[in-house]
C-alpha cells in the first residue's frame, strides 16, 4: 500500500520481551526510507525502558493490561482507553502483534491502521480492526513477518541484505572482545530450557568465562548451581533491561534458550547459539554467526506442546562443537 506523506507513525508492539527485541530491527528500516517521520512506540509498562532511549523512536507510550486484567476495574480501562485515544494524530498505525488485544490498541489510537490479515495470525479476527492488511504465512520466519507488515505498509522492501548488514539494533557504548561467553538459563517455560546439569558441562568444555544471565529467584538459584558445578561459571548480577543489552553486546558469544536476551545477541550483532525445544528457529534470523540447534521433536507452531521436553536430548557436544567453529573462525 502507498502512503504519499508519512509524518508520523506508530507501532504497536506490546510485548513480550522477545518478540519487542526483534521487532525493533524495523525501526532503521523506516528512518532510511522516511528520514523525517516522528515513530512513536505502544507496548506494555515493563518493556518501556528497552525503547525509550532509543534514537529513532519519538515517543514511547506504555499501558499495563496485565494490571487491568488482575485488578478487573472498570475505572482502569475507561482511564487506558481514554489514553490511547488522546495519544494524537498519526498518519498510520501498524500493529506488529496481530493479536486482538493489540489490534483493539491499534484501533482506539488511529482510524488509519495496518496488520496481518485473517490468515497471517494466531487470532486472525484481530484483522477486522484494521483498515488495511498485509498477507504473509504465519509459519515464516517471525523476523521476516515483522519487517513484512511494516515495510509493506509503508511501500518499501526490507531484503535479506539488508538484514544481513543491519546495524545493531540497540546503539550502546559496548563493544564484543570482552573474552566472555553469555549463558542464558532462563525461558517463558520450563521445557524452553536445557537441563542445568548440561550447562555446566558446556562451560567446562569451553574453558572460557561463562557469565550466566538469570531473570528471577528460581533461575537466580539455578547460575548459583552451576556456577558450584563448572570451573568456569559465574552468575551475572542483576541487570535492568538496558544494562542487559550493554552487556550482551560486550561478549563474545552467546549461548541460550528461545528467550528475549539471547534473541538480543542477534539484534545486536553478537555471534550466538539458540536451542530449540517445542519451539523452532523461525523465531531467529540465522546468520553466518547466529546458528541454531533444534531437539529432534517435530513442532505444530498452530499447537504448541508445553510439555515437549525434547531440548534435553540436544548433545552438550554439539553444542560445543558449533560453539568452537565460531571462536575458531574468528567471529
Amino acid at each position: 500500500m502507498i502512503h504519499q506523506k508519512i509524518d508520523k507513525i506508530a507501532i504497536v508492539r506490546l510485548s513480550a520481551l522477545g518478540d519487542i527485541v526483534n521487532s525493533s530491527v524495523v525501526l532503521q528500516f523506516i528512518n532510511q526510507n522516511y528520514p523525517n517521520a516522528k515513530i512513536d512506540w505502544i507496548t506494555e509498562e515493563v518493556f518501556a525502558p528497552l525503547l525509550t532511549w532509543h534514537p529513532l523512536i519519538n515517543n514511547v507510550h506504555t499501558i499495563n493490561l496485565k494490571k487491568i486484567k488482575k485488578s478487573k476495574k472498570l475505572s482502569e480501562v475507561f482511564e487506558t482507553i481514554s489514553k490511547l485515544k488522546n495519544l494524537g494524530t498519526y498518519d498510520l498505525v501498524i500493529d506488529m502483534q496481530g493479536l486482538i488485544k493489540s489490534a483493539i490498541v491499534t484501533k482506539l489510537i488511529s482510524k488509519n491502521t495496518h496488520g496481518f490479515d485473517k490468515n497471517s495470525s494466531r487470532e486472525g479476527i484481530s484483522s477486522f480492526f484494521y483498515t488495511s492488511t498485509s498477507s504473509i504465512s504465519y509459519d515464516a520466519n517471525v523476523i521476516k513477518r515483522n519487517c513484512f507488515v511494516v515495510s509493506d505498509a509503508l511501500d518499501f522492501e526490507i531484503t535479506d541484505k539488508m538484514l544481513l548488514t543491519k546495524q545493531a539494533v540497540f546503539p550502546t557504548g559496548s563493544k564484543s572482545n570482552s573474552g566472555k561467553i553469555a549463558i542464558v538459563i532462563g525461558a517463558s517455560w520450563k521445557s524452553k530450557k536445557y537441563p542445568k546439569e548440561k550447562m555446566a558441562q558446556l562451560c567446562d568444555m569451553l574453558q572460557k568465562e561463562c557469565i550466566i544471565i538469570w531473570g528471577n529467584d528460581e533461575e537466580k538459584n539455578e547460575a548459583i548451581w552451576i556456577e558450584e558445578n563448572s570451573s568456569y561459571a559465574k552468575v551475572a548480577p542483576s541487570f535492568s533491561l538496558t544494562e542487559l543489552v550493554e552487556f550482551i553486546s560486550s561478549v563474545d558469544m552467546l549461548i541460550g534458550n528461545d528467550t528475549g536476551p539471547t534473541h538480543m545477541a542477534w539484534a545486536q550483532n553478537i555471534p550466538s547459539i539458540t536451542l530449540f525445544g517445542p519451539t523452532t528457529s523461525r523465531m531467529i534470523y540465522e546468520t553466518p554467526i547466529n546458528k541454531s540447534i533444534k531437539s529432534p521433536s517435530q513442532v505444530d507452531i498452530n499447537k504448541i506442546d508445553k510439555n515437549d521436553f525434547s531440548i534435553s536430548e540436544i548433545k552438550v557436544d554439539e553444542v560445543y562443537n558449533m560453539a568452537k567453529g565460531l571462536l575458531d573462525n574468528g567471529i
